[in-house]
């Protein structure tokens, strides 16, 4: 048997996570998608998501997802769409999220055909969303719900086991065993791995061996975890509430809103910051945080609603929420999308943007192309339903709430390896992070096989398995 794998995403950008392994056989082959990801960010990338892949869905035996994110499993809908029937396996906590986040990504595909037929700025007449609501209800009979650290056999020659990656609720790392006719392989995705010491989610769980290895690489080359991030947090809403205006967290609804509401409750029981109101404006947000409770035993907070107290408000209805927009504060919101792509963050920044007084904040990695990227290089207008806006409030940046590992954390994840994978591929970085992790893998610990795949290279992993 000969095993190979082809990079379909996620190989020299931090977005559509996509790999392809192939099981070639005497009486023919089997193949596998680890992820199925969403391209998102840079207009070059986002043309991808249109281009056919290079294989039949249909030929597809199976998709093993690390987890729920959508530039991990978005393409999904898209898959099934066009042809893919067999099963999806991951996390219980993924497909409780993928219920979620799915069928928000199909609405926000068809809202963006409606938005472009109507403005009849496409380039395609009609414009068609990439796939549809009922395209993604179809994935969700798919999925085959998985707990940590229970094998699953795929085939007769994949078996795969799930291990805490500590990035979101259900994130994993993938260990796969592939079974050949002489021998076995350990190939080990290690998807998005998540800090160290995080008050809600537990720490990357260590692997001590592989034969193949892909680590991601998104902050492969910095360090972003302060000293103390309480404090840092406590010292920005002191800073902006003390302007008299209103806080406006630009926060992921998986993770990094929920992270937030820890820390936020926690410094309101200390007295480090003004007991203001707090509105959560993300209805996947809301959905996401009440899952904790469905999940007690995948994060560190146990059982209950270990995020709920007094002065939060949770904003489901479109009126209520477009109601903040005449918030005069001191008030602190918190909305998605994370990097400001879409969502309802999008109407706060068109009226938060222009007002001196107030302070929008970034919490996380912003990818190249996304509106918080530009915010992050100090742009000082952005272009926002057909309009330019003026950038005169005050942005700041929590980069220390990321979900990612930062360097230290990757090397440090890396380091329990107890000998150098026959191959590492680092992937899902941009290629200054993923080129400077592969660089301290060769130098500083000595591995010797490391490769930085580009977008759609195949490698040939074994051969006569």
């Amino acid at each position: 048997m000969n095993v190979s794998l082809t990079f379909l995403g996620a190989a020299h950008c931090v977005t559509g996570s996509k790999y392809l392994l192939t099981l070639q056989h005497r009486l023919g082959q089997q193949r596998l998608l680890i992820d199925c990801g969403l391209f998102q960010g840079l207009k070059e990338l986002r043309l991808r998501n249109r281009e056919p892949l290079p294989l039949e869905p249909a030929d597809l035996d199976a998709v093993v997802l690390t987890h729920a994110h959508i530039d991990h499993s978005g393409y999904l809908p898209r898959l099934v769409k066009d042809g893919f029937q067999g099963p999806i396996y991951c996390t219980e906590a993924t497909a409780d999220l993928l219920r979620i986040l799915l069928l928000d990504s199909a609405r926000l595909q068809e809202e963006e055909a409606g938005f472009a037929n109507e403005r009849g700025y496409s380039r395609h007449h009609p414009a068609e969303p990439l796939y549809t609501t009922a395209d993604a209800e179809r994935v969700l009979l798919h999925l085959e719900p998985v707990a940590y650290n229970q094998p699953v056999s795929i085939n007769a020659e994949v078996q795969v086991v799930f291990r805490d990656a500590g990035h979101i609720l259900g994130s994993a790392i993938v260990e796969m065993t592939v079974q050949g006719a002489r021998q076995h392989k350990k190939l080990v995705f290690s998807g998005d791995l998540g800090r160290y010491d995080n008050p809600v989610l537990f720490d990357p769980t260590p692997i001590r061996d592989a034969d193949v290895l892909l680590v991601e690489s998104t902050y492969g080359d910095r360090n972003t975890r302060p000293q103390d991030p309480e404090a840092e947090l406590a010292a920005l809403v002191n800073e902006a509430l003390g302007r008299g205006g209103v806080l406006l967290l630009a926060a992921f609804a998986v993770g990094r809103t929920q992270t937030l509401l820890y820390y936020l409750r926690k410094l309101r029981r200390e007295g480090r910051v003004p007991r203001v109101p707090i509105y959560v404006d993300s209805p996947m947000g809301i959905r996401v945080t009440q899952l904790f409770g469905h999940h007690p035993t995948a994060h560190r907070l146990g059982t209950g609603s270990p995020f709920a107290f007094e002065g939060l408000q949770f904003v489901s209805d479109q009126q209520q929420s477009k109601a903040l927009n005449r918030l005069a504060g001191p008030a602190i919101i918190i909305s998605a999308s994370g990097m400001c792509t879409g969502g309802r963050i999008l109407h706060h920044l068109y009226h938060r943007l222009p007002r001196p007084q107030d302070t929008v904040v970034l919490v996380g990695y912003q990818a190249e192309g996304t509106r918080g990227r530009s915010l992050q290089n100090g742009e000082q207008q952005l272009k926002m339903f057909g309009e330019w806006v003026p950038v005169r409030c005050h942005v700041a940046e929590l980069d220390g709430f990321s979900a990612h590992a930062d360097r230290t954390e990757l090397l440090r994840w890396l380091q329990n390896f107890e000998q150098a994978p026959k191959v590492t591929f680092v992937v899902h970085g941009e290629p200054a992070a993923a080129t400077s992790l592969a660089l301290a893998l060769r130098q500083d610990r000595g591995w010797p096989n490391v490769v930085v795949p580009e977008y759609q290279d195949s490698a040939v992993l074994f051969t006569g398995l």
